[in-house]
């Protein structure tokens, strides 16, 4: 299985490369919208350990843009779902998943072992926050989702480290908390068009509900997948 799941992409990168991303451990905190597609992108390029982190289940409001949310996985925690699509690609994987909140008290244990990637697809500022702040001071490759709601134009959507990031809300305000930790292996995926302003409906918590197509979550996780996947064949060098 190992060989056929590798054989287009050996063809582009090389038995070399294959074996880099063979040997690669990545983290991935949050496998939702964007998360979940660049799972995806990691497992079929052929990543061979990889951490899941989240500790959320699935709902139907999730079915119009999460790759892993399905009428049968309604109610099932993320994590495990990832882990089961993950090994539905390539039984050979080695995957884990810890389904806890990143915070400073977590991520110590989350991240004792440094990876060669981490991608962050958490949409929850606080945690978001907490996540590239440890990733900074203990210089962890970070590949970072911004804002991928109230987006429709794929031609505004960007890469560059946190602090080069321009328009985007999610952004700016997370380059201000990060003002005091160096930033130089944090690279975000973001979008340079304005939020598409709507009247916001309001969930149960009365946490405004933003709105979003699948179209460009997937394509910031492929983004990231893919940032990832080149920071692990260039490294083999």
């Amino acid at each position: 299985m190992a060989d056929d799941i590798s054989q287009r992409t050996k063809v582009l990168i090389g038995e070399d490369g294959v074996e880099a991303l063979r040997d690669s451990y990545v983290v991935l905190a949050g496998v939702g919208a964007v998360g979940g597609y660049a799972l995806e992108g990691l497992v079929r390029a052929g990543v061979g350990h990889i951490k899941v982190i989240d500790a959320d289940v699935f709902n139907d409001t999730n079915l119009n843009r999460q790759i892993l949310a399905t009428v049968n996985t309604i109610g099932q925690p993320k994590a495990i779902v990832a882990i089961e699509r993950a090994r539905s690609i390539n039984p050979d994987i080695d995957i884990s998943a810890e389904m806890e909140f990143v915070s400073e008290d977590t991520l110590p244990s989350l991240l004792s072992k440094k990876p060669d990637v981490l991608v962050d697809a958490i949409d929850t500022i606080q945690h978001k926050v907490s996540l590239l702040r440890y990733a900074a001071m203990h210089d962890i490759v970070t590949y970072s989702s911004m804002g991928a709601a109230l987006h429709l134009d794929v031609e505004k959507i960007r890469i560059a480290n946190i602090m080069g990031t321009k328009v985007c809300p999610l952004a700016s305000s997370i380059r201000c908390k990060l003002r005091d930790v160096d930033t130089k292996h944090i690279t975000c995926v973001y979008s340079e068009e304005k939020p598409i302003h709507v009247d916001m409906d309001r969930d149960e918590h009365g946490k405004s509900i933003l709105g979003s197509l699948p179209t460009i979550p997937a394509i910031f996780g492929m983004i990231l997948a893919n940032e990832a996947i080149k920071h692990i064949i260039g490294s083999k060098d």
